[in-house]
């Protein structure tokens, strides 16, 4: 499963990029060939811990896409485990949020991007369950990239609809929170919550403990815009189809990389995200060259 060689021989660490309950991360040098990677070091101790690095390492290992982060080596030492991959120069999509204000235009290659690795990881019966900006890394040469598969899961025959609550509370869908079983469009809401973010800096309930958020999500459904009137019809009916309480209902990643505009919504007014009349179809044509999704978003 790990390496048996002394990482530090190995990489020259640079700088410090991030930590989390699970431990830090830091940017480092291959010395062998000069490449810069990123070593996420994760602490051991803890209840479930090993078992949550243990599933990170094969669902990476395993599922491989210019959508995914590449997982490219780890290494045990004592009680700490390094995750070698490969570095995102442009640091997490909740960095580029709290920075800067994004255009649709932004959000739409953004949009992208992830569902991309969504649809990747969902055709390879893989749920990411956490899905939230700080997971979304970046690139300066524009690409975006899922990471942190802790939380995810692969689904089996036997267990095709798991109930284990995992996630972020404020990104988790109404299914999770209320216990019920679920499947892989439960990354789609919390993509939905993600273009929130990408609108609104934070998630809904942000200011909420961890309780109050979910049973928020649980009992008001689709949460509301604050200021819809300055979002395009098409944007708004996009995040919507993303957020729909009813699961059946909620569309899945490819639906929505596939998705041709028929004509804009009308308007909500001070209703918000009343559920929208969605005016989206998945289409029957191969997806053109373009970004699909940047029809939603003129």
């Amino acid at each position: 499963m790990v390496n048996q060689e002394n990482p530090m021989m190995k990489y020259t660490e640079l700088e410090h990029i991030g930590s989390g309950g699970f431990g830090h991360v830091v940017r480092a040098l291959n010395n062998a060939t000069g490449g810069e990677v990123a070593i996420k070091k994760i602490n051991l101790q803890g209840l479930g811990r090993k078992e949550l690095t243990v599933n990170e390492i094969v669902i990476m290992k395993r599922y491989r896409s210019s959508s995914v982060v590449n997982y490219l080596d780890s290494y045990l030492l004592g009680e700490e485990l390094w995750l070698v991959m490969e570095y995102m120069d442009g640091g997490a999509l909740s960095d580029v949020i709290h920075k800067t204000c994004l255009s649709e235009d932004h959000i739409a290659a953004i949009s992208r991007e992830c569902l991309q690795g969504l649809d990747f990881l969902h055709s390879n019966d893989v749920i990411h369950r956490d899905v939230k900006s700080d997971n979304i890394l970046l690139r300066t040469d524009g690409s975006v990239k899922l990471t942190d598969f802790g939380l995810s899961t692969q689904l089996t025959p036997e267990q095709s609809r798991p109930c284990l609550v995992a996630g972020t509370p404020w990104w988790m869908a109404p299914e999770v929170v209320t216990g019920q079983p679920y499947g892989p469009k439960v990354d789609i809401w919390s993509f939905g919550i993600v273009g929130i973010e990408m609108l609104e800096k934070e998630p809904p309930y942000w200011d909420q403990s961890h309780t109050s958020a979910r049973r928020l999500i649980a009992t008001v459904g689709t949460p509301k815009l604050r200021q819809p009137k300055l979002l395009s019809a098409l944007l708004r009916d996009f995040l919507s189809c993303c957020l729909q309480t009813d699961e059946e209902q909620r569309w899945s990643a490819k639906e929505l990389l596939q998705v041709k505009c028929e004509g804009a919504a009308g308007e909500t007014g001070s209703e918000g995200w009343a559920p929208p009349p969605l005016k989206f179809k998945a289409s029957d044509e191969p997806p053109s060259s373009s970004p699909p999704l940047l029809v939603l978003f003129k």
